[in-house]
């Protein structure tokens, strides 16, 4: 209690003393502070960013109305080595006692330490200094925002500013901006002097941006310059660029109607000492020259190898190790077609997704021999066909006290001289843990090892020919994978193999498809009688009920408060109670909760064997990093189990006590699997973006399961979920996560996020996470952690919490505080804002934004 109180007030003086700083304390006797700018358009308030931009001097930032950055800048002090210097000389006795104990040098040093400097030039540089009102700025921000209503239609706009001096040192400033009648297009005219210029458009003319009754907007003109140009490079046109597209426009009418003139002049091209114009001619590809091994610090190499492949020439210095389709099925430049801007970007996209050459270097020359032909250089210069990397961590976490991991791995490109790519990679872990599930006396007593190895096609591997369904502008490739991973003293010592065969293309631009023709799991445990040392909290409720009903003084450990013996003492317990001759009689509740125990048991421990295939579809109006206003769509539908079913019923397969059939001793699980994630983000403008995420996931067992393998199930809680619960630490339901890895095979999640900036890097977040997992058609029976009806939608959590974020340009660090705003486990009346305190709350710390 008295550290709360200590704390509490520490922060009412922290915020005393903010308050009492005087925002004018670094502003000259004979300047004034900028302390608010109003915008005011037809006599209304304007607080759009866009308006708000044009000005040239704004005022300084500030946190939810206060100007924090303001105060941190007014508390450095100014001129600190100056002030050093006169202390000194003021105090000559304190000036002679530190040259006593340091030199004369380490005192003048001490004037620039971070003391008596440092921190003031640190306090400078985080805060900002005060905008000092300028009547010059003030008239350029009017300026440009009579040029900002002018190119929206507004041609009449007029304006006005005032300034309100309304303290001392301060004021403040008013634009009113009368926008008048804006302005239409009336009749749209067009004077191109080239014909093939001319007929192009026409064909087009449709996809205008400037269009007649519609308003008039600069930008409009600006995109359909940018259109015009992008349609006649693409058709052949290759001299053409945007300097050409000019427009006549006669404001001249009174009825606030204009009328527009589209105008295109000939090629300017110059002869000799004289500038004279041509018509606009359209240009064919004549010839494809593609060099496979081009160096761009030795250009002038002699070709040794050649080659001629569907009407492309391909080159080499050396013995041409590439075969030719590899590297045609990239080149969309193709011989007879005209010119085309996009066909050679989307080559150069191609060539470079290969991930054997660096970016491709794609020429143009008019060919002398061909008229209106064009011959096409394509330079690539090849990266190393090996790459090997390597790197050493130490790590400690919950599990390991101390771990040693190292990772190397290597890349092969070309292998099979069809741009294929090879990945393999390694990794090793060795680590010490004094108290989790290991009796090895060893040092070292944990260690995994797992190898990976992936190999690329840029090509779909299939029997039959899918170049009319998917051709090679969707830039597909096909991975197989394989990969194997063994650990030992870590939970119940699993080895896992996994194997993969998977298409990619890209149907349109920001849009991905993804087929998983298989996908196989098989995870082996190899410790199964380590399983209470691992999951604690079965443990401890078996334990718990050993106490009250075990007769058997065999099963506990004499030395250690009775507890029961792993694994010797839990078996024979649990057996007691739930064998085919049960000694041990316990309550219904105690009995189902033992049962409950044990079959979980059974299903964490048993072996495990997913054969699956899947479809997954993604598309984002993202344009790029920057983007704070798009949305992202992702859907994925999975199926288990239907290929090893038919194989056991033809391979006669026995089934196993269970009643479920097995491949090679194994029982396969089969499921249908599907989930939908939709996010969406909206700018707020002024670096304010609020973001929302939304998800939805479930797993149906069905035929040879009656549940979901873990590693395909759901969970809640952790950094990129509900942040007011641990991983796995939230539901199924209202059960109150009772088992150390609380998991189910449906899941709902709804998450928004308000987001903003404090200063600099520094940004903050405001957020509500919502939502929870159940378990649905499968084999759990407590009702509390069933989803039975829509009523079980009460039993949603919510989480609710603030964060800070540092933004490194490349990536974001994060920290999240989640408070248990609405825990469903909680008894009625106690589920609502109950454990909203600090010693209840979760800290998250992450990389990069959950969403």
């Amino acid at each position: 209690m008295k550290n709360i109180l200590a704390k509490i007030s520490l922060f009412i003086i922290i915020g005393t003393i903010i308050l009492s700083c005087d925002a004018t304390k670094r502003v000259p006797n004979d300047k004034k502070l900028l302390t608010k700018n109003d915008i005011y358009v037809d006599s209304k308030k304007d607080k759009s960013e866009d308006v708000f931009n044009q000005l040239y001097q704004k005022q300084n930032s500030s946190i939810f109305g206060y100007p924090l950055r303001l105060h941190i800048y007014n508390i450095a002090k100014p001129k600190t080595d100056s002030l050093f210097k006169d202390k000194m000389i003021k105090n000559p006795k304190r000036y002679y006692r530190k040259s006593k104990i340091l030199s004369k040098k380490q005192v003048k040093r001490l004037g620039q330490s971070f003391i008596y400097t440092g921190i003031h030039n640190f306090l400078r540089k985080t805060g900002e200094a005060p905008v000092i009102h300028d009547t010059i700025s003030t008239q350029k921000s009017l300026k440009r925002l009579n040029s900002y209503f002018f190119n929206r239609g507004y041609f009449d706009v007029k304006s006005k500013y005032s300034v309100d001096s309304f303290a001392k040192k301060r004021v403040k400033l008013k634009y009113e901006i009368n926008r008048g009648s804006a302005y239409f297009l009336d009749s749209i005219d067009t004077a191109i002097k080239s014909k093939p210029l001319d007929s192009i458009y026409q064909l087009r003319k449709n996809l205008s941006f400037i269009k007649s009754k519609k308003k008039y907007e600069t930008k409009d003109f600006e995109d359909e310059r940018t259109r015009i140009t992008a349609d006649f490079r693409n058709n052949g046109a290759f001299y053409f660029n945007q300097n050409y597209v000019t427009y006549t426009i006669d404001t001249s009418k009174q009825n606030h109607k204009t009328n527009v003139k589209l105008v295109i002049e000939d090629q300017n091209i110059r002869l000799d000492d004289t500038t004279t114009t041509i018509p606009f001619k359209l240009y064919k590809i004549n010839k494809v020259k593609i060099f496979t091994d081009f160096n761009p610090l030795h250009p002038n190499l002699p070709i040794a190898d050649s080659v001629t492949y569907n009407n492309f020439t391909l080159y080499s210095t050396k013995k041409l190790r590439y075969k030719p389709k590899a590297i045609t099925d990239g080149v969309f430049v193709n011989i007879g077609n005209y010119f085309s801007e996009d066909k050679s970007t989307l080559t150069a996209k191609y060539l470079s997704n290969l991930r054997v050459f660096n970016y491709p270097n794609i020429q143009y020359k008019e060919d002398a021999n061909v008229e209106n032909g064009l011959i096409t250089s394509i330079y690539l210069s090849p990266r190393k066909k090996y790459n090997f990397n390597a790197a050493l961590d130490f790590t400690h976490s919950n599990i390991q006290d101390f771990g040693i991991t190292g990772n190397t791995g290597l890349t092969i490109r070309n292998v099979f001289n069809g741009a294929e790519t090879l990945e393999i990679a390694f990794r090793g872990n060795i680590g010490a843990s004094k108290d989790f599930a290991s009796q090895s006396s060893s040092f070292f007593n944990i260690s995994e090892i797992g190898i990976d190895s992936k190999l690329n096609f840029p090509r779909l591997l299939l029997p039959f020919i899918t170049d009319k369904l998917i051709p090679k502008t969707m830039l597909p490739y096909t991975t197989f994978s394989l990969g194997f991973a063994a650990q030992k003293n870590i939970g119940l010592d699993k080895q896992n193999f996994t194997s993969s065969l998977t298409y990619n293309w890209t149907p349109k631009k920001n849009t991905s498809i993804r087929f998983d023709l298989f996908n196989i799991q098989f995870v082996k445990n190899l410790n199964i009688s380590n399983y209470f040392r691992v999951y604690e909290s079965s443990y401890d409720s078996l334990n718990e009920l050993a106490g009250i009903y075990n007769t058997n003084q065999s099963y506990v450990d004499v030395n250690n408060d009775n507890n029961l013996l792993i694994d010797f003492g839990t078996n024979g317990f649990i057996n007691d109670v739930l064998g085919q001759n049960p000694v041990v009689n316990p309550t219904i509740d105690d009995y189902n909760t033992i049962r409950s125990i044990e079959e979980r048991r059974i299903r964490l421990t048993q072996n495990n064997l997913i054969f699956a295939s899947s479809f997954s579809y993604s598309k984002t109006s993202k344009k790029d990093l920057f983007d704070d206003n798009f949305y992202a769509f992702k859907g994925k539908i999975e199926s288990a189990g239907n290929v090893l079913s038919l194989f056991a019923r033809l391979s006669k397969q026995l089934k196993n006590q269970n009643g479920a059939n097995t491949i090679f001793e194994v029982e396969y699980s089969q499921y249908i699997k599907t989930e939908f994630e939709f996010i969406k983000h909206w700018d707020l403008s002024r670096k304010k973006v609020l973001a929302t995420r939304s998800f939805f996931g479930i797993a149906v067992p069905y035929g040879n399961s009656n549940n979901i393998p873990f590693s395909r199930s759901y969970f809640g809680g952790g950094s990129n979920d509900n942040r007011a619960w641990q991983s796995y630490g939230l539901g199924p339901g209202k059960t109150g996560s009772k088992d150390d890895f609380n998991e189910a095979n449906m899941k709902i999640a709804f998450s928004t996020e308000f987001r903003f900036n404090i200063f600099k890097q520094i940004n903050g977040a405001l957020f509500s996470d919502i939502g929870n997992i159940w378990n649905i058609a499968d084999d759990v029976t407590d009702s509390d952690a069933i989803f039975s009806s829509l009523k079980s939608l009460e039993n949603i959590a919510i989480g609710t919490g603030a964060g800070l974020r540092y933004d490194f340009s490349f990536f974001v660090v994060r920290l999240d505080l989640g408070f248990k705003t609405y825990n469903p486990a909680q008894e009625k009346g106690r589920q609502w804002l109950k454990e909203m305190r600090f010693d209840k709350s979760v800290l998250n710390i992450g990389i990069n934004y959950p969403f």
